[in-house]
């Protein structure tokens, strides 16, 4: 049987500090250098969301491609020009890296994702440089 994927790239801007809060500054520039700086600094994300599924034998897709924009624009919104930190609800008990950022986005892509019946999240790959991204996926079960 062959499986069939689609992805689509979505881009956003956000800012971030990383700033653990249960260690003293010095042990914070330590670790994290530059990022600590409490102004944030920014980046222009881009966002892969690669699905998967049977594709349709009358509409010749496995989602809908307008389907697939609506429910991740929603939740890019919620990061677009925004401080990780204080102006979205998923960093307030851990460092928005791009470790973290993509797994947060990966957990909000699948729950929605998984209402369309048939498809599957595949992966999603976090840009946060043309030379440093994340890959998150599901481990088989």
């Amino acid at each position: 049987m062959k499986q069939v994927t689609i992805s689509k790239k979505f881009e956003f801007s956000a800012s971030h500090r990383y700033w653990n809060a249960e260690w003293s500054e010095e042990k914070n520039n330590e670790v994290f250098g530059l990022c600590t700086s409490p102004y944030g600094h920014g980046h222009n994300y881009e966002l892969h969301v690669t699905v998967s599924g049977k594709v349709d034998p009358v509409t010749g897709m496995i989602i809908n491609l307008s389907t697939l924009k609506k429910i991740a624009g929603k939740i890019v919104d919620q990061f677009d020009h925004k401080f990780l930190n204080l102006d979205t609800p998923y960093f307030k008990d851990r460092i928005p890296t791009t470790e973290n950022i993509a797994l947060v986005l990966f957990d909000l892509l699948d729950e929605q994702i998984r209402k369309e019946n048939g498809i599957k999240l595949e992966r999603i790959r976090l840009y946060e440089r043309h030379d440093l991204y994340v890959d998150v996926w599901r481990e088989e079960e």
